[in-house]
């Protein structure tokens, strides 16, 4: 067996990733796919940290737009994190893996507290360990919650799995021009505003010189490829 790159990794996922076809809620085989792409670095030996955003279900920071209390919809947005957490959990579970879901708030009935030295020895013992709730504070983002709990997990590396193969210099969608870096910066990222990752994250990243690699995670095999050092899609690093 080929030796993985990467010794404990820290897995952030789009919660639009579990939606599928539908573009809301959660698709069950969506979830198993998921599961099996994880399931597939583990079996590497790799230690993986995961953490999913709640963009299938709830974006607090547009339903603050439109008029609700930011305080409040962040809450939802991380009750939103817990669900897509536990059906990941699921999935993972019948896909073979010993998992552990340790929540930022208090949801004691399906999860864990998050305690780092907990999460540490959860990883020890070869566990996948799902990170939700974000940060248990409004105005962070799962990014930023991602960023954080990388580094207090000892995470070599960030992989941020979405819908888009990297990081381009402008929206791809909308500019048929955009350029996709290899590699880029902090700083770049930084000083040209590009939508990676919010600034929080970005910031606490670059302080801590932990690299992120943005790939698309649709496409099967690119995790475990990353893992065993391919070059996919972008490196953010110092």
């Amino acid at each position: 067996m080929a030796e993985p790159a990467f010794r404990r990794v820290l897995l952030k996922l789009s919660g639009e990733i579990l939606a599928g076809e539908e573009g809301f809620g959660i698709d069950p085989e969506r979830a198993s796919y998921l599961a099996n792409e994880v399931k597939s670095i583990r079996d590497l030996g790799v230690g993986v940290g995961l953490i999913i955003g709640a963009g299938n279900i709830f974006r607090g920071i547009q339903a603050a737009s439109k008029g609700m209390d930011r305080v409040t919809g962040d809450y939802l947005g991380m009750l939103a994190t817990i669900m897509n957490a536990i059906s990941l959990q699921d999935a993972l579970e019948k896909a073979g893996c010993e998992t552990r879901t340790l929540s930022a708030i208090s949801v004691a009935q399906i999860a864990e507290p998050y305690i780092r030295r907990r999460a540490i020895r959860h990883l020890e013992k070869e566990r996948i360990v799902i990170v939700a709730g974000g940060t248990g504070n409004p105005f962070f983002t799962t990014d930023s919650a991602a960023a954080l709990r990388a580094t207090e997990l000892g995470a070599e590396i960030m992989l941020k799995g979405t819908k888009v193969d990297g990081v381009y210099d402008k929206d791809p969608i909308v500019h048929e021009d955009a350029l996709k870096y290899d590699s880029v910066t902090f700083n770049t990222i930084l000083t040209k505003n590009l939508r990676v990752m919010d600034l929080t994250a970005i910031t606490l990243c670059k302080e801590n010189n932990l690299p992120i690699r943005v790939f698309n995670i649709n496409q099967s095999g690119y995790l475990k490829e990353l893992a065993l050092g391919g070059k996919i899609g972008t490196l953010v690093s110092e």
